[in-house]
């Protein structure tokens, strides 16, 4: 376990730090650490609301996990299951968004081990190494912590929560939740006052980021690209809008809504019960759509030391990458986007949807489709896709991008290079480097994922008016002192001329 403490020999400079931060209620470090105070026995969040405790009393951990390894319960009103990631780009970092997202609720750890390229020894050490606990620790805490929040947030009957949670029977929810929190689940729900509106139809959900978040600006890229009939931004009332789309995981069909709500720097998502089942692996999409685990003081920091950057920076603070709640759907759009206008590709995938999709139910007008899977699109014909309105060279392209990802091919293992995903992409025939940038960035999260070839971010890194669009090579060389975030860069541009 990593535990600052006064033996630790940097204990003095860490501890400091981290008390400082605390002290300030500062929101950058939320997720960052997390804080044990002694004399309760309860860790908390560096942004909780109560009384900042004597440092002698406090204990510094960098995730949930480790707190409760070493004896911690979580604050009730803090709540550390809100907090956003400590998003890194390493493979334990990785590991772990898979198994926050339920990878080992069927306990198979082999599996998850071979999934990542390790062996079962490995993971753990990689795990033990960067969290100090072990995948089986770190899979209950997220478990935990998950039933937790629906608890205090939803009025799912009990044996939805623990199913929800990964627990396969009620009586393991019960004994697990009782011997690491102290407290029955019940205790916990009498608490939040949620049983009173007991049998509702929908779920509604907070996820954490931390601020500032540039919400206008992300649903202005989305609507922009969102797919007819799939998903669609609409407005409520004059500066309250919301995203929404139809939702297909295991089988499941149903469908969500997502605000801002930006007095707590949380989004609130809304989706029917019947999703409850599949709820660990939808917020990890909706994580990681809409970006909720980027540090934007520390992207606009580095980022800030070009000008031209600054300056935007300035006009959009908290501007995320937008990301994809589905890989392929993401992959396809990109390849329907080539050489075409976004209006035009917009098109394009409306017509594609209602060829090829499965009709949905929302409540919402307008979305009526579920985009088809990689294995649909993988049977069809190059013919029956060019008449749609496209070339047959990129109907082919579809066609190609499909089998490929009906065969696993867009399922990348944790540690691989943008390099190396980059030249994975290009395998398929009729996807070249900007298609493949696009996806990295945007379905792959690659942080410095960078479509240097595309003409607005050529047009935008120009800092003379009127002058001259740059080069691809150009650019290139420009975006080097950008990294790691040159995908972020990316959003800049493409923003200052939108």
């Amino acid at each position: 376990m990593r535990k600052f403490n006064d033996q630790t020999p940097d204990a003095s400079l860490v501890a400091e730090s981290c008390y400082r931060a605390l002290a300030a209620k500062d929101a950058r470090f939320d997720g960052v650490f997390f804080v044990g105070v002694k004399t309760t026995g309860i860790y908390c969040r560096p942004v909780c609301s109560v009384r900042t405790p004597r440092a002698s009393s406090c204990t510094y951990f960098s995730t949930a996990a480790a707190a409760e390894a070493a004896g911690f319960r979580p604050c009730l009103r803090c709540r550390p299951e809100l907090a956003p990631y400590a998003l890194q780009q390493n493979l334990a970092y990785a590991v772990w968004q898979r198994i926050a997202a339920g990878a080992l609720n069927d306990g198979d750890t082999e599996r998850l081990a071979e999934e990542v390229g390790l062996s079962s020894r490995q993971l753990r050490r990689v795990l033990l190494e960067h969290f100090g606990v072990t995948p089986v620790e770190l899979a209950q805490t997220q478990r935990l912590l998950f039933a937790k929040k629906l608890l205090q947030e939803t009025c799912l009957p009990m044996s939805d929560v623990a199913y929800s949670a990964g627990f396969g029977s009620i009586r393991r929810f019960n004994a697990l939740f009782l011997a690491r929190y102290g407290m029955a689940p019940t205790s916990i729900r009498r608490a939040a006052g949620t049983l009173a509106n007991d049998g509702q139809e929908a779920i509604t959900l907070r996820l954490a980021y931390r601020p500032p978040y540039a919400w206008a600006a992300m649903l202005r890229y989305l609507s922009g690209r969102a797919i007819p009939g799939v998903e669609a931004v609409i407005e409520h009332a004059p500066g309250t809008m919301s995203y929404v789309r139809s939702v297909q995981l295991d089988e499941i069909s149903g469908w969500l809504g997502i605000t801002n709500l930006s007095a707590k720097n949380q989004l609130e998502l809304s989706l029917p019960a019947n999703l409850a089942h599949v709820l660990m692996p939808l917020l990890a999409r909706v994580r990681s759509q809409f970006d909720l685990d980027a540090n934007p003081e520390i992207i606009a920091a580095h980022l800030s030391l070009d000008p031209l950057l600054a300056k935007q920076i300035s006009k959009v603070p908290g501007l995320r990458v937008p990301g994809a709640f589905d890989v392929f759907e993401l992959a396809i759009r990109a390849v329907l986007g080539q050489q075409v206008s976004v209006a035009g590709a917009t098109t394009v995938s409306g017509r594609l949807v209602r060829r090829f999709g499965t009709p949905a139910d929302t409540p919402f007008i307008g979305l009526s489709h579920h985009f088809p899977t990689a294995e649909q699109l993988a049977h069809a014909q190059v013919a029956d896709i060019a008449a749609i309105g496209m070339p047959t060279a990129r109907a082919g392209a579809i066609l190609n991008l499909a089998q490929f990802a009906a065969q696993g091919g867009l399922k990348m293992k944790p540690g691989v290079s943008l390099e190396e995903t980059v030249a994975h992409l290009k395998t398929v025939r009729g996807i070249g480097e900007w298609t493949a940038q696009y996806i990295a960035m945007r379905a792959l999260r690659f942080p410095d994922g960078f479509p240097a070839g595309d003409l607005g971010l050529q047009k935008a890194a120009v800092e003379v008016e009127g002058g001259e669009r740059l080069t691809e090579k150009q650019l290139l060389e420009r975006a080097t002192n950008w990294s790691p975030w040159r995908a972020y860069a990316a959003l800049l541009l493409w923003n200052s001329i939108s």
